[in-house]
């Protein structure tokens, strides 16, 4: 208010002050008379209002020779109004671009772009301003190697044995097509090794379309379905000592593989890699090797089409559920026997049911048990870390504190859930609209797939790719090629990743309401949902293909 009277009190000294005598006539010129009928307080009013008039007087009497002077100033207002009007709808456009439009700045020593105005919240999508500046790039080749040779003329062959589940098998398979650009070599179809949980004989064609691994990738590696003719004892890459490389680390460099494969190869001509799981770098390959892994991942490695059409059949049906279309969630829930046993976490349960598995990890894995004395408090670290699968009810509070009605539809991927129904009602009472494979299809529908096991994972593999929201609930390779995966189409697609840590100590606060709870949940969780994150040295090329697979738009 005392800026206002300031205001006021500047604008009367301004136009009360006494003007010159030699300024009278051009004064008379520009200010028209008072008129008997105005008010005392005309006097006071601005000074910007009196140049105004002064400016608009000015343009009537260079109008005057054009236009009569009734016609004259009811003419120039309209035209001048047109103008501004004009002037105004064609401006809104550009003016609404300018205001959602995203702008640059800096958060953390990073450039970003960061949103004009702010988006409505959404359960089910990341802020389309905050997945803007990337864009896929994998398919970019900067010609840093060499032209492809013919097969006769690479250096040898690469024969490798894709161990674990399916995800693990794909991962294996991406680094073996990068260990073969690396040295140059020509990569035999991989074989899918029986695992000994999985207990799986699928082989590379019961699960991919080999045809279209191989044409996409033939400006890459030369590739070929089987071993040579000329090579006679082809039992002898499963077996022999002599034909096997088995002393490469984890995370090898390119370098390692130049130096230590790459002549055992030109002597032998063929080679078997094994073990082969992680044992390929990412911070210590060109970046066009870590490309290709991104490339061969998301575009080489194709299901069949039978298991493409049958996940698209399940995701429709998730979506249409209720009659109409609608939103569902996906809902990794990693809680079978083996995975709670290899935790060695304490969970809720009766005291037989502890007693049980306590027996189970005694046998299963007797060093890391010795005398059991020391898990209760290796328990309580790992907990304490985030180093724990979410129980099923933890999940359902978790979800409910974020927002999630009680009814959403949601797709369970899972094996057989430890402790059964009971484990499951919490989850099931919170949220009734829970259902697997089995439930959304006859039985007759997946009896083609249950051949192989991995058939049945690659269903719940697209299921979870294709859903509005991802959430896992514990680490693996299924979890983070599922968020990377969902990342590299573009970051719109929500992939949850509770903080675990942080929700242990949450759940174990006995003093801590609902509305607290709540609050935690959902400012914790504000930037993990799969939202463009900066990489570092040694990070997880699966879960975060940021750089060099995305590039800045």
């Amino acid at each position: 208010m005392a800026e206002l009277r300031h205001s006021s009190s500047l604008g009367t000294r301004s136009t009360s002050s006494p003007m010159k005598r030699g300024d009278d006539d051009e004064a008379a010129a520009l200010v028209p008379e008072k008129r008997p009928d105005d008010d005392d307080d005309d006097d006071d009013r601005h000074v910007s209002r009196d140049r105004y008039r002064r400016y608009w007087h000015q343009v009537q009497s260079l109008a005057s020779p054009y236009f009569g002077d009734e016609v004259r100033s009811s003419r120039i207002s309209l035209a001048l109004l047109g103008l501004v009007v004009f002037a105004v709808l064609i401006s809104i456009p550009s003016i609404w671009i300018r205001l959602n439009e995203p702008y640059l700045c800096r958060k953390d020593g990073i450039v970003l772009r960061c949103p004009r105005v702010k988006e409505p919240f959404s359960l089910w999508e990341n802020p389309y301003s905050a997945t803007t500046s990337w864009k896929q790039c994998a398919e970019h080749r900067d010609g840093e190697f060499s032209e492809l040779p013919p097969e006769n003329e690479t250096t040898g062959y690469v024969f490798i044995h894709a161990e674990g589940g399916l995800n693990q098998q794909r991962i294996a398979i991406c680094n073996a097509v990068a260990v073969a650009k690396i040295m140059n070599a020509t990569l035999i179809l991989p074989v899918l090794k029986q695992d000994q949980i999985w207990k799986d004989q699928t082989k590379f064609e019961d699960i991919f379309d080999v045809d279209h691994f191989i044409n996409y990738l033939k400006d890459d590696v030369r590739i070929v379905r089987g071993i040579p003719d000329w090579f006679a004892d082809k039992s002898e890459l499963f077996t022999s000592i002599r034909r096997t490389v088995k002393n490469i680390p984890k995370y090898a460099s390119a370098e390692f593989y130049i130096d230590n494969v790459l002549p055992r190869i030109k002597e032998k001509k063929i080679m078997a890699l094994k073990p082969f799981v992680d044992r390929l770098g990412y911070d210590n390959v060109p970046q066009e090797i870590n490309r290709l892994r991104c490339r061969v991942n998301y575009h080489a490695l194709k299901f069949l089409p039978e298991i493409e059409q049958m996940a698209d059949q399940l995701a429709s049906r998730m979506r249409n559920r209720t009659g109409s279309l609608n939103p569902y969630m996906a809902l990794h829930l990693r809680f079978e026997k083996g995975m709670v046993g290899l935790s060695f976490c304490d969970f809720v349960g009766s005291r037989e049911e502890k007693s049980q598995m306590d027996a189970y990890r005694r046998k299963e894995w007797p060093r890391r048990y010795k005398n059991g004395s020391h898990l209760w408090q290796l328990a309580l670290q790992k907990r304490k870390e985030g180093r724990c699968p979410l129980e099923p009810g933890e999940v359902a509070v978790i979800l409910r504190a974020m927002g999630y009605p009680k009814e959403t539809q949601i797709y369970v991927a899972s094996g057989q859930v430890y402790g059964g129904q009971n484990r499951m009602a919490p989850l099931r009472n919170m949220f009734p609209n829970l259902v697997t494979k089995e439930e959304l299809t006859s039985k007759e529908e997946l009896d083609g797939f249950k051949k192989h096991v991995t058939s049945l994972a690659a269903l719940d593999f697209l299921v979870c790719l294709k859903s509005d929201v991802f959430v896992m609930t514990h680490g693996g390779n299924f979890a983070k090629l599922i968020i990377g995966h969902r990342r590299y189409m573009g970051h719109r697609l929500k992939s949850i990743k509770p903080d675990k840590g942080l929700m242990s100590k949450s759940f174990g606060d006995p003093y801590m309401g609902w509305a607290t709870f709540v609050e935690d949940v959902i400012v914790t969780h504000q930037t993990r949902t799969g939202l463009p994150e900066e990489t570092f040295p040694n990070y997880d090329l699966w879960e975060n293909p940021l750089t060099p697979c995305m590039c800045r738009t």
